[in-house]
């Protein structure tokens, strides 16, 4: 999909630099070969790597879809002590040798909280170029929508039930006046968004990975050339206190982009049903930040920061 233009649009040549761990190596050389046997035209060259460095060296983009999953077993503190030490790396790797300016969209969950511990280790890099993959549930909610009128999900603006709107013959009308059944907004419609990763990985036995490849592009996409006019998009970023979500959380906003920079859609008018949502989403996003501040190499590393400056860790 970057090869071919859907991330970056159809003139814009691009490098792309592939990181796996050691033991994929050889099937990351297949991807390569891959790649240049496809000839694709917008394709400059291909890195293939197990070293985060070199990977990291001169990237203007950095897709980050690696982290360690919850297994059977496995407390939610394992799992965060895990992606601790793969975010504390990757970070440190993107401060001292990625481009400036450098733009970080984060895809591995728990992705809110993953971004922020790489915001964290990466301290010089602008906080609203850290950002996490949120995308997705906004299209699997136009896609409901669309399914659910059935009219074209290009005609689907803006997921937000209560100000999103469908183009028809007539003009825009919203969505919420068009399906004409509260309780299937407030109940199937949330639940199959929510619970739509499982579905598909009981239905094929493995990840959502095409939608959620496709998501990552649309996201950088419009972060980089900027959402059509008229629309907002989901992007999960830097709370600066927006509709009450307290700063210090990589949080899923409604934004528009424009020029290479987001900014929060402002003066939205939220229900009590969304609110109550809203704070359960920032509750659960709060607990796990405390659990990954709890592990001991970040909060080592936070302390060492705190007391003895950046410079010191990246001379």
């Amino acid at each position: 999909m970057i090869a071919r233009g859907i991330m970056l649009g159809p003139d814009q040549p691009v490098i792309l630099h592939m990181l796996d761990i050691a033991p994929a190596a050889e099937a990351l050389n297949g991807v390569k070969m891959e790649l240049i046997d496809a000839a694709l035209p917008l394709l400059k060259g291909v890195v293939a790597t197990t070293d985060v460095v070199e990977a990291c060296k001169g990237v203007n983009i950095a897709v980050m879809v690696g982290g360690f999953p919850r297994k059977e077993g496995m407390e939610r503190k394992d799992v965060m002590s895990k992606n601790v030490s793969i975010y504390k790396a990757q970070a440190s790797a993107l401060e001292q040798h990625a481009a400036p300016n450098c733009k970080v969209l984060v895809v591995a969950n728990p992705a809110n909280t993953n971004a922020l511990i790489l915001k964290e280790f990466a301290p010089s890099i602008p906080e609203k170029n850290i950002t996490c993959l949120t995308r997705l549930d906004h299209n699997r909610a136009l896609g409901q929508i669309s399914e659910k009128l059935n009219v074209h999900v290009n005609d689907v603006k803006n997921a937000n039930v209560n100000h999103a709107t469908v183009t028809t013959s007539t003009g825009e009308k919203p969505v919420r006046e068009l399906v004409a059944d509260d309780h299937w907004l407030n109940t199937e419609f949330i639940t199959t968004v929510q619970q739509r990763g499982a579905a598909i990985i009981k239905a094929r036995k493995q990840s959502s990975a095409l939608s959620a490849a496709s998501s990552a592009c649309d996201h950088i996409r419009d972060w980089v050339l900027g959402t059509p006019k008229g629309s907002w998009v989901s992007m999960g970023v830097y709370s600066d206190g927006s509709y009450g979500i307290q700063p210090g959380l990589i949080y899923s906003f409604p934004v528009t982009c424009a020029k290479g920079e987001w900014s929060i859609v402002q003066g939205l008018k939220i229900d009590e049903f969304s609110r109550a949502k809203m704070d359960d989403t920032a509750k659960e996003l709060v607990e796990e930040k405390t659990l990954a501040y709890s592990v001991p190499q970040l909060t080592m590393e936070l302390c060492f920061l705190k007391n003895c400056g950046r410079s010191s860790i990246n001379p």
